[in-house]
């Protein structure tokens, strides 16, 4: 059993406490990762979050960072705090499934290097979590596409709880770890962070590694974290961050999370689009993203109406996506092996991936250039964009995720396109952005996300956690989690 220190509470704390209370050896690194990872174990098969539990590995890491601790060499507010990482990361001679059912038995040597980053600076790696199989590539119609079946929501478990990040969306939102690694190539992060209600950051393209990690799109591809707070984000983006000539794709740059060096918020000017919420059919909805604004408001930054200039951003990163995805699981799909996936219309999506050409791809990346030049004009009168990261609660379990109807509203003609291409486009030219909790509609949470230009992530950051020391949306804890 865990120690009697470690009460229902410590599950709920942020990095730097749970660092604080091992340093003032409240109670032992060895203590708190058994507590945890038991935690983990139990609960992780509720909401299908994990993967692959590492309870004996990560209590030996304890171990060594006790006597770390116990002569008194402090490394930073991550040593001895235990995560878990997206099953699309590699961890050394551990099962690394991918979410799919082709990938079963597949190990590999060496840690990922995000994960081989956190080991140094002596986190302590207690679970693989659950994810979309091969991260959603080829595109896929239900929450069930994964191995570990489909990622249940903490606030209700007959809700998903967002793809292809869901494990990590789960566990952390229920108290399982107190943060965890994710990956995004189009909506990834954002969208399990905001289903359930944790913050999570999806770093600018480059800014860390991606080596050991399963390849979905070369050109866009980003690893993150998912955490408690932005200020948790910040800690963990400080280690996982910096160049690596194992990735082709990393900038080469080294991140300080640094919220001291960023300008008040009176010199922070925010762009948003007032028709990202006018055409929402659910007034409550609508509501609690007004309230959010008007939050952004009181804080002192100024506001300004902006909007996307009209391209297929979506087609774009879907082709993109597509074209690199059919090289990258050539021989799965070339093989037969596809047909093992759970999700048919994923299996249909990747066979049919071969069928593009190389002018479809070269079309694609045209737009990519052009979405790129349009942000880039966006953030000459603005410094960050400010818009819903998604537009509905977490849909149910049962719901076909390629047919959303009903959201928006047919009545009304918008004046611009506004913002809701953002996600598209914003991964497409490689933007930073921030899923902040910013309120509750029938009972399920929702969120805002905080964009800048590339290598703003301390801006975005410094934004976010801003936000959070004026509310309490991201410290609230789904009912009936044990």
């Amino acid at each position: 059993m865990p120690s009697k220190l470690i009460s229902a509470d410590t599950f709920w704390l942020t990095i730097r406490e749970l660092h604080a209370k091992l340093v003032a050896k409240e109670f032992s690194c060895e203590e708190l990762t058994k507590a945890w990872a038991e935690r983990l174990e139990k609960i992780g098969p509720k909401y299908n979050a994990l993967a692959h539990p590492l309870t004996k590995i990560a209590m030996k890491r304890a171990k060594e960072i006790d006597k770390e601790l116990k002569r008194g060499r402090t490394r930073g507010p991550l040593q001895g705090v235990p995560f878990g990482a997206k099953d699309l990361l590699s961890f050394a001679n551990e099962p690394t499934r991918w979410g799919a059912k082709p990938f079963e038995g597949q190990k590999f040597p060496d840690h990922a290097a995000a994960i081989a980053k956190l080991d140094k600076a002596g986190a302590v790696c207690i679970g693989k979590l659950g994810m979309v199989e091969l991260a959603g590539g080829g595109g896929y119609r239900y929450a069930a596409a994964s191995l570990t079946g489909p990622g249940l929501n903490p606030w209700d478990p007959a809700r998903w709880s967002g793809g292809s990040s869901s494990g990590s969306g789960s566990a952390v939102a229920a108290g399982l770890v107190p943060y965890a690694l994710g990956s995004e190539t189009w909506g990834s992060i954002l969208t399990p962070a905001a289903y359930c209600n944790v913050t999570g950051h999806r770093p600018t393209y480059g800014f860390v590694s991606r080596a050991g990690a399963m390849a979905l799109s070369w050109t866009l591809d980003k690893i993150g974290p998912m955490c408690r707070s932005a200020e948790d984000c910040g800690i963990v983006m400080q280690t996982i961050a910096g160049g690596d000539s194992n990735d082709p794709g990393s900038a080469g740059k080294s991140f300080y999370f640094a919220p001291v060096h960023v300008r008040p918020n009176a010199e922070i000017r925010v762009g948003f689009a007032p028709a990202d919420l006018d055409l929402l059919v659910d007034a409550d909805v609508r509501k609690v993203f007004a309230d959010a604004l008007d939050a952004f408001r009181q804080m002192g930054f100024p506001m300004k109406e902006v909007a996307l200039p009209a391209m297929p951003y979506s087609a774009a990163a879907s082709t993109i996506i597509a074209c690199e995805a059919s090289s990258i699981f050539e021989e799965l799909i070339a093989s037969g092996r596809v047909d093992q996936l759970a999700d048919q219309n994923q299996i249909a999506g990747l066979k049919a991936s071969f069928d593009y050409t190389a002018r479809d791809y070269l079309k694609a990346m045209r737009v990519r250039t052009l979405a790129a030049e349009a942000l880039r004009k966006l953030f000459v009168d603005v410094d960050i964009l400010l818009t819903p990261s998604r537009i509905t609660i977490a849909s149910k379990l049962t719901d076909a995720l390629d047919k959303m109807t009903g959201v928006t509203r047919e009545d009304v003609t918008p004046k611009d396109r506004g913002l809701r291409d953002l996600s598209a486009a914003g991964n497409l030219a490689g933007l930073p952005a921030l899923s902040l909790p910013c309120g509750f509609a029938h009972g399920m949470p929702l969120a805002m996300s905080v964009v800048s230009r590339p290598f703003q992530d301390n801006l975005v950051l410094t934004v976010g956690t801003r936000f959070q020391e004026r509310s309490d949306w991201h410290k609230r804890r789904p009912p009936g989690v044990e």
